[in-house]
Parts: C-alpha cells; sequence; structure tokens
C-alpha cells in the first residue's frame, strides 16, 4: 500500500524561545511536505502551467502532540481520507526517527482551474492517482486526530 513519506531536518531557525520547533514550523513542514505529494500527484510546475491547474488548501486544523528539538528527522506521511472531482480531505501525521507520533495536520484541498480562477475537476492523470490512493488508503484506519473540534472539555 502506498503511503507517500517525506523527511525533513527540524532547523535551528524553526526553533522558538521554548527550545522546541516553534508552532508556525509545524505548519511550514507540514507545508513542504504537500508540496512534494502535489508533485508526486503529476502537478509539477510544468504541468501545472501546461494543465492551467493548481491546489489549493481550504482549511487546517494542527495537533501538536510532542516536543520536536533542533536536529531531530522528521518523517511526514500522508493519508487520503476522502475525495471527490476537485476536492482532498488528508491526514499529514509527523513522526520523529523513533516512530513517535508529534503532530498531524489534518487538511481540506481544492483543485483550482487557473485559467477561470475557480474550482475546478482534477485532470485525468491526477484523478487516475487520487482514485488508486483512495481505494487503497479505504483500508487505513482514521487516526482519532480526525474530525475533531476545537473545544474546552466540561465535566
Amino acid at each position: 500500500m502506498e503511503i507517500p513519506t517525506f523527511q525533513y531536518r527540524c532547523l535551528e531557525q524553526w526553533v522558538d524561545y521554548n527550545g522546541h520547533m516553534n508552532d508556525a514550523a509545524y505548519a511550514q513542514v507540514f507545508s513542504l511536505a504537500l508540496d512534494s505529494w502535489i508533485e508526486v500527484i503529476g502537478l509539477d510546475e510544468k504541468t501545472r502551467a501546461k494543465h492551467q491547474y493548481t491546489m489549493f488548501t481550504l482549511e487546517t486544523h494542527l495537533c501538536y502532540l510532542q516536543e520536536v528539538k533542533e536536529g531531530e528527522t522528521l518523517h511526514i506521511t500522508l493519508q487520503l481520507l476522502d475525495s471527490d472531482e476537485k476536492r482532498l480531505h488528508i491526514l499529514l501525521e509527523m513522526k520523529n526517527n523513533d516512530g513517535t507520533l508529534v503532530a498531524t495536520s489534518e487538511q481540506m484541498l481544492m483543485g483550482i482551474d487557473t485559467s477561470l480562477n475557480k474550482p475546478g475537476p482534477f485532470p485525468i492523470h491526477v484523478s487516475d492517482y487520487i482514485a488508486r490512493l483512495k481505494e487503497q488508503h479505504s483500508r487505513l484506519e482514521i487516526p482519532k486526530q480526525v474530525g475533531r473540534r476545537i473545544g474546552i472539555k466540561r465535566k
């Protein structure tokens, strides 16, 4: 089963005054991994220009689960939770070298026809890749961070 994985190292400039990776840096690492995955599915710079098509992020929900220290290697995996002809619901998981889950980023993405600057269906080659991935990932367990809402739990 294909689980796209990307690797980054926590850089000095990502560490804040608390001695661990800053919250914005988590978002940056997830964004870097997502950009790499968008190329994997067939939307590299050349193909985006050719098809006049790109992806926008509509919504993101980050969960910070463990601290990340400078120099730590981070492994980002992507799970496709759902899709339709122009949207993707994904979960990115960030783990350290020990395999400990340190953060998640649940996201909703939209395919955009850049000639019209409006949502549009994925190009066929992208749609085919997504269909294969969706079928494969349909057998994966849905992580507990998916679908969470922010709120103060009252007893």
